[in-house]
């Protein structure tokens, strides 16, 4: 059996000190899959509640952290057709990218374009495909729409931002926690509209103010608990909301149902890693992704939705990565290269 190196965890789970590169083996391509030897791999905040032993990944998949990565084919599983030895890919795993190899089904790899580096390239998977899926599947976004982004400088939250922007929106209105995250996201092309400090501004008076008192017809929220109010008080009539993650709690203490009746609001829980390999190929090789997919176009293309990348780790320096997204200090991707 041939061993690889990967970043694995001392004792299954725990902090941050837990994690170092070690041998463990290297995966065999099944039916349909393919080898892939990984470049670039990115965080993201699932990562670090694994880490910690609260989100297991899906049945079947690798206990390895990472579910995003950029690389070359480097082997075909038996029955796989669709990609080439030594073709430039990046692509979506239900975990097992912080290794030197991922097996990865084939129809959830991506061509790399050449305009962009294996380092943007592995910024997009996890990030794109979850707001594409929340802001166009289930948020239905439409032109003239009023939209509102939590954690607007997260990975996903910047997708979500530009994508609603390509798509029309009328105001893009983005939540973050301090001025220079806030500042950063009306200064990128396509980024909010507007933006509010939710530590020290109440978004619903502020989307309200924006929106002529109309109110939001999308919102993407990762809070929860502590956001779930305001969010209901800031949907228009008809609004939709769509949940991603509890990252306050996932219990309301009470909740009033009358204004869920009255402004027939749609409430969506979405996921996308339990998702079944069916659901995610279909996704990601949907017309509808792949117009989007095909105008990222990183930090030397000229269309209108960018990757942005706040920093590059080598792999080695992992600890340091997750400690960086703990702390919540990033606007935009943090990548780790493996050497």
């Amino acid at each position: 059996m041939s061993t690889m190196r990967a970043v694995l965890i001392k004792d299954g789970q725990g902090p941050i000190e837990n994690l170092y590169i070690g041998d463990t083996a290297q995966p065999v391509p099944k039916h349909g899959e393919v080898l892939v030897k990984v470049v670039a791999f990115g965080l993201n905040r699932l990562d670090l509640l694994q880490r910690q032993g609260s989100y297991p990944p899906p049945p079947g998949a690798s206990h390895i952290l990472g579910v995003e990565f950029s690389g070359h084919v480097h082997e075909l599983g038996p029955g796989a057709t669709k990609w080439s030895v030594g073709d430039e890919v990046f692509g979506l795993i239900g975990g097992g990218a912080y290794a030197e190899y991922v097996a990865c089904d084939e129809g959830l790899l991506i061509k790399k374009p050449a305009h962009l580096t294996w380092v943007e390239a592995a910024s997009i998977p996890e990030n794109y495909i979850t707001a594409y899926q929340a802001m166009v599947k289930y948020g239905e976004v439409k032109s003239g729409d009023n939209v509102l982004v939590h954690a607007g400088a997260s990975g996903v939250g910047i997708a979500a931002i530009q994508i609603a922007r390509i798509f029309g929106a009328n105001t893009v209105t983005a939540t973050a926690s301090t001025k220079e995250k806030l500042d950063w996201l009306l200064s990128i092309p396509n980024g909010a509209t507007h933006v509010v400090n939710y530590t020290t501004e109440d978004f619903a008076e502020q989307v309200k103010k924006t929106t002529s008192g109309k109110g939001v017809d999308v919102i993407i929220d990762f809070v929860g608990r502590t956001h779930w109010e305001k969010n209901i008080d800031s949907l228009a009539i008809d609004g939709r909301m769509i949940l991603l993650a509890f990252l306050s709690g996932s219990e309301v203490p009470s909740v009033n149902l009358r204004p869920i009746l009255y402004k027939r609001l749609k409430i969506q829980g979405s996921t996308l890693r339990s998702r079944s390999l069916d659901y995610q190929t279909e996704l990601i090789n949907s017309s509808s992704f792949g117009a989007v997919a095909d105008q990222i176009t990183g930090a030397e293309g000229k269309g209108p939705i960018r990757t942005y990348i706040h920093k590059v780790y080598l792999w080695n320096e992992i600890q340091q990565a997750h400690r960086e997204m703990t702390e919540n200090k990033n606007s935009g991707k943090i990548i780790v290269t493996v050497s």
